[in-house]
């Protein structure tokens, strides 16, 4: 029996020794380098890029919020946009929202060095606007309630947001939560089953699962007030743009029909990437509003999949997405709802911008936005034509 006991632990060590392995080649294997980087063989060709700031206010701070120098004032709330605008006629904008624990970088080069979104709807001919969500990354966030807390007010929390993202804890808590890298990206993600071995059809580079690791931020949520000042700057972005397009993703699925109902003058369209939740707690009136800006919704595979966060699954997010469909279309909206297998895709994963054919749902959802909210014309000037090659 001991002899038995004992090979049975060897082969676990063995068996742990190869899934460490396994999982070491998923991680690292391809750890992006500017000389990995693929770069087009055509030049993006630009009228203008840049950045700038929507919203923010200015605040007076004590000096154990601020922690150097004395008492004085700051500006908080604002959101980060950084934009590129293409050469040419071009098409209805489009602003990207991140989801949770992520920054704008999302939409950027992909972990395994492609093109991301970012620059391949300006190749397309589209002003394209990446945004940092108030309190991420270069947007920044309120240090005050955190260095009150920090210095025994334990009441010094800002009024929370309940996160709504993928894994989200289901109530704010005064900390910052992030996304575990086993079970909160690889099987929440629905990169494969478990961690190291990905699905057969996956279309995620999981080679690269480590440069996502690297994306991640740690999400303070709970310091940004309440209502989200995320929702007016879209708002006052998409109207100062003269119309555009929002797109979401995870945690900031609901966020364009949120800053919609704030102020829907400039939305023209909203496409959701796999929303955390489709907000079932809408009243009628404000189903009536969104129901006159068109929407798509867009989900990938492997749905049923266990997220390993709970029971909430991506197929139960789909599924809620569906009923606030019915709703809108029952007030007349324009809605609609695509699975990637819909396209002939199998294998995608929650970051749809990343995947390996994130290019093939790209001209899918600008083919839905030249069909559904095209840019109107300026005087003297054609209507929009088809999308180009």
């Amino acid at each position: 029996m001991a002899g038995s006991a004992r090979r049975r632990r060897c082969s676990a060590c063995a068996a742990s020794v190869l899934a460490i392995g396994a999982i070491a080649t998923a991680g690292v294997a391809t750890a992006q380098t500017f000389t990995s980087l693929q770069t087009p063989s055509t030049p993006l060709v630009l009228k203008s890029r840049g950045s700038f700031f929507v919203g923010g206010r200015s605040v007076e701070q004590s000096a154990d919020e601020i922690l150097l120098g004395p008492d004085d004032s700051v500006t908080v709330d604002q959101m980060y946009v950084e934009y590129m605008l293409p050469m040419g006629p071009t098409k209805m904008p489009v602003v990207l929202i991140h989801g949770a624990t992520l920054s704008g970088k999302s939409y950027d080069t992909t972990p395994d060095g492609r093109m991301g979104w970012y620059e391949y709807f300006v190749r397309r001919g589209r002003p394209t606007y990446v945004v940092d969500q108030v309190g991420r990354a270069r947007s920044g966030f309120n240090q005050a309630a955190l260095n009150r807390r920090l210095a025994g007010d334990a009441g010094a929390v800002a009024t929370p947001v309940a996160p709504t993202g993928p894994g989200a804890p289901s109530a704010a808590a005064p900390g910052a939560f992030r996304l575990g890298d086993r079970i909160g990206v690889w099987k929440n993600f629905r990169f494969g089953p478990r961690y190291g071995e990905a699905f057969p059809d996956t279309r995620f580079p999981t080679g690269a699962a480590g440069e996502l690791s690297k994306q991640a931020i740690p999400d303070l949520t709970s310091q940004v007030p309440q209502p989200n000042p995320t929702l007016g700057a879209l708002s006052r972005l998409a109207a100062d743009l003269g119309g555009a397009v929002l797109v979401s993703h995870s945690q900031s699925g609901p966020f364009p029909m949120d800053a919609a109902l704030a102020d829907a003058t400039g939305i023209r369209g909203i496409v959701a990437l796999e929303p955390g939740a489709c907000r079932a707690t809408y009243g009628d009136e404000q189903i009536a509003s969104l129901a006159k800006i068109p929407t798509l919704i867009v989900f990938g595979d492997h749905l049923s999949a266990p997220t390993g966060l709970g029971a909430l699954t991506w197929q139960g997010r789909l599924d809620g997405c569906r009923a606030y469909a019915a709703r809108i279309k029952a007030a007349g909206g324009r809605i609609e709802i695509v699975e990637t297998p819909d396209l002939g895709a199998r294998g995608n994963t929650h970051m749809l911008m990343q995947d390996t054919n994130n290019l093939q749902i790209a001209d899918a959802v600008l083919a839905w936005i030249d069909r559904m909210a095209p840019r109107p014309p300026s005087p003297g000037t054609p209507a929009e034509g088809p999308p180009g090659p």
